[in-house]
């Protein structure tokens, strides 16, 4: 089993920063991916970021060019780095965990609120 946990979600106003970090515990061998979905009110829930275990990404076209996601594999850890927030950014945002045989694993999710 593979314990996922979120933090760093929260308040802030428009055009401003969140870095969001997840990470990784339990059976935590043969992960391939790591990534950000997120879920708004009456949405389905979305792609935000995925980063393989060789570092490539791949962005929603929404937040390309404001959102970095990043890993650090030895700590089982991702980020996502959220600059110029809008208030469509708004969401419960969810880590994701993919392993080897189409195993994927959620964290509980991190309130992400932009609003002025």
């Amino acid at each position: 089993q593979v314990h996922v946990v979120e933090s760093g979600g929260g308040l802030v106003q428009p055009g401003g920063s969140l870095r969001l970090s997840c990470v990784a515990g339990g059976t935590i061998f043969s992960i391939i991916a790591m990534g950000w979905f997120r879920q708004a009110p009456g949405k389905q829930r979305e792609m935000v970021a995925t980063i393989g275990n060789g570092g490539s990404a791949n962005y929603a076209d929404s937040v390309k060019g404001r959102f970095t996601i990043s890993r650090e594999n030895a700590r089982n850890t991702v980020y996502l780095q959220m600059n110029s927030l809008k208030p469509e950014d708004t969401a419960v945002y969810y880590c994701n965990v993919r392993k080897t045989g189409s195993r994927e694993y959620w964290g509980q999710g991190t309130q992400v609120t932009v609003s002025s």
